[in-house]
């Protein structure tokens, strides 16, 4: 494999193992989805896959893991506005 294939493969199974840990940690109610942990990861790892996506010609799983991203992002900045007016 290129070194070039191994810096893809490690991209996907970081971004991979980010969202399975998040969610995995979510069903066992150790981390809410609205915690800033949870959409950490799952923005990381969805926004990881994404890269992967664009390397590797996959277009729908790109726009797939870009609104995940986006959707993540979000929440995050919805639950920073949410601290900052307490």
């Amino acid at each position: 494999m290129s070194p070039d294939g191994l810096i893809s493969e490690a991209i996907a199974y970081s971004g991979m193992l980010l969202i399975l840990s998040a969610f995995l940690l979510e069903t066992r109610n150790v981390l809410h989805s609205k915690n800033w942990l949870y959409l950490t990861m799952m923005a990381t790892g969805s926004g990881l896959l994404a890269i992967r996506a664009l390397l590797i010609d996959e277009w729908a799983f790109l726009i797939l893991e870009v609104v995940w991203c986006l959707a993540a992002v979000m929440a995050l900045i919805g639950l920073s506005k949410k601290l900052s007016d307490k």
